[in-house]
């Protein structure tokens, strides 16, 4: 699909360049134990006898690619169902960075917090692991999507969102300000997924205007997963042009960060399967994204599908170039109009 989304864009995005200072590309991956499963078989941290590693995949992967990045990441995932201890896991976390180029920023998504829950949770013990891995590595932010992630202590396989009820939106945003005020770093809260078949929502309250007054009241920055808001457009039935229905209502000042994970459309529904394949659509909605997010860092690649010698999987490797050039545009403040991508993945 096409969408004419230039109009008006050029004043946006001169009024928006004296906002953050940009770093541009960034790379997030999940980060198993155990070397992954399934279609990421050899993704993510082996067990050594001297702490842990990444496996050879992702090594060759760092190789390849490390050098298209500005910054990185990875999800945390637990080693096993003990209380984490950061002496547990930096042997391997070192090694994650020591395999990328030397000087890349970097940052941290947790999946500890569990922000969304209605249930009473300790996020005290989340916390103090997380501002000790920050003073290790120097995480400039640390993020988590706006969801439950577990209930009553058993991990859910996707974290669904808040209930969207006036009742749901005070514990969230309680949740929320309680998290900020235990980090020593940046919070970036994420907009949650709402993946037909994977979640379900209670609730009846818009989601978009919903996130904005938990970030207002909460005081807080967020990441807006490109994905995430596409899937809650096509359960409203907003797709086609319609996808960009009632997008300025979220939170755009305080957004630093867009993420993009591979999703696909599966008879008619929205998935978010992060398979690496990005949709056109994920780079429409960036396009738009990036003038009217004045204080954005950067646009985030999340769990690139590559092969045993670190080459992305064929399917993905378009639109990931075309990411690629938009991104390097944007952080260059290279004008509007030269920044458009063809489907080649070169400016226009």
């Amino acid at each position: 699909m096409t969408t004419d989304i230039t109009t008006g864009t050029r004043q946006a995005v001169a009024g928006g360049r004296a906002g953050a200072a940009r770093l541009g590309f960034g790379l997030l991956m999940d980060m198993p134990w155990g070397g992954g499963a399934l279609g990421r078989r050899g993704v993510g941290f082996v067990e050594t006898d001297d702490g842990g590693d990444i496996t050879p995949r992702v090594r060759a992967f760092a190789e390849r690619h490390g050098a298209d990045f500005a910054y990185a990441a990875f999800a945390y995932q637990p080693r096993s169902r003990a209380t984490p201890r950061v002496a547990d896991y930096v042997h391997a976390y070192d090694r994650f960075f020591e395999a990328l180029p030397a000087g890349l920023d970097r940052a941290f998504h947790q999946t500890e917090f569990n922000m969304g829950t209605p249930e009473r949770y300790d996020r005290r013990p989340a916390a103090e692991y997380t501002n000790e891995l920050a003073a290790r590595y120097g995480f400039r932010w640390v993020v988590e999507d706006l969801g439950i992630w577990n209930l009553r202590g058993c991990p859910l396989p996707y974290p669904l969102p808040p209930p969207l009820t006036e009742p749901g939106l005070e514990i969230a945003t309680r949740n929320v300000a309680e998290t900020a005020g235990l980090l020593e770093l940046p919070l970036h809260v994420e907009f949650p997924g709402f993946t037909e078949g994977g979640s379900f929502v209670l609730g009846h309250l818009d989601a978009f205007a919903y996130f904005t007054r938990l970030a207002d009241d909460a005081d807080v920055q967020v990441t807006l997963d490109v994905g995430h808001l596409l899937s809650y457009q096509w359960l409203r039935g907003r797709t086609g042009r319609h996808m960009l229905d009632d997008i300025e209502a979220l939170p755009l000042g305080r957004c630093r960060e867009l993420h993009l994970s591979g999703c696909q459309i599966v008879k008619g529904k929205f998935r978010d399967l992060h398979h690496g394949v990005l949709l056109d659509e994920q780079l429409e909605l960036t396009e738009y994204l990036l003038p009217r997010c004045p204080n954005l860092l950067g646009v985030t690649y999340e769990d690139p599908m590559f092969r045993d010698d670190g080459r992305l999987v064929e399917k993905s490797r378009r639109n990931y170039g075309r990411l690629k050039t938009l991104v390097a545009a944007w952080r260059d403040g290279t004008a509007w109009q030269d920044a458009a991508v063809r489907q080649d993945g070169t400016a226009r």
